[in-house]
């Protein structure tokens, strides 16, 4: 006998359903394991950062399957600015539960956008030793960024940087600016 109905994954079942958020304890917990983790491997800040931001890539990568996959309202974006506001809203939604401080333009350099949020939830449980002063555990965040931009066709670079809390500084590909432009007519 053939049934009607159809068979459902896992993978077919909206984000939204269920308990969405997880104990604020038990995500510093991991994340700094994930800090000592990264901390046992590295030996300057730079290198530090970079291996924190290696790891936010690798989950912003499945982020962008996650969202545009499961989640039927979301559409990929085309113009630039339009996918920085799903960044700034609706990924920080996602992820931290509430959006984005500010979005910023750079006046000097039409390539370079700034995500600016004031208290990052990564930074919260991180006490930084003095001889690591400049280390900013935000990487991760700016890590995950970077990796849904580029799933999404905006080829960037993002570094979280001190400023007004913490500043995401966004450098798109010259081909995205084109590409934008040609998309505005301009």
């Amino acid at each position: 006998m053939a049934s009607g109905r159809q068979k459902f994954t896992i993978l077919d079942k909206a984000l939204s359903k269920g308990k969405t958020e997880i104990n604020i304890s038990t995500f510093g917990f991991l994340f700094s394991e994930m800090v000592q983790y990264c901390q046992n491997r590295v030996y300057t800040v730079p290198e530090f950062q970079t291996k924190l931001s290696e790891m936010g890539y690798n989950v912003g990568v499945r982020i962008v399957d996650i969202l545009f996959v499961r989640e039927k309202n979301y559409k990929r974006e085309i113009k630039l600015l339009n996918m920085l506001l799903f960044v700034k809203s609706n990924l920080w939604k996602t992820l931290f539960g509430k959006e984005a401080d500010r979005l910023e333009h750079a006046n000097d350099d039409e390539r370079t956008y700034y995500i600016i949020e004031k208290d990052p939830l990564v930074n919260r449980f991180i006490s930084v030793p003095r001889d690591k002063g400049s280390l900013n555990c935000a990487a991760f965040m700016a890590g995950i960024v970077e990796a849904v931009l580029n799933g999404c066709n905006f080829p960037c670079k993002v570094t979280a940087h001190w400023h007004k809390g913490t500043a995401f500084m966004i450098k798109f590909e010259d081909s995205v600016i084109t590409r934008d432009k040609s998309v505005d007519g301009k």
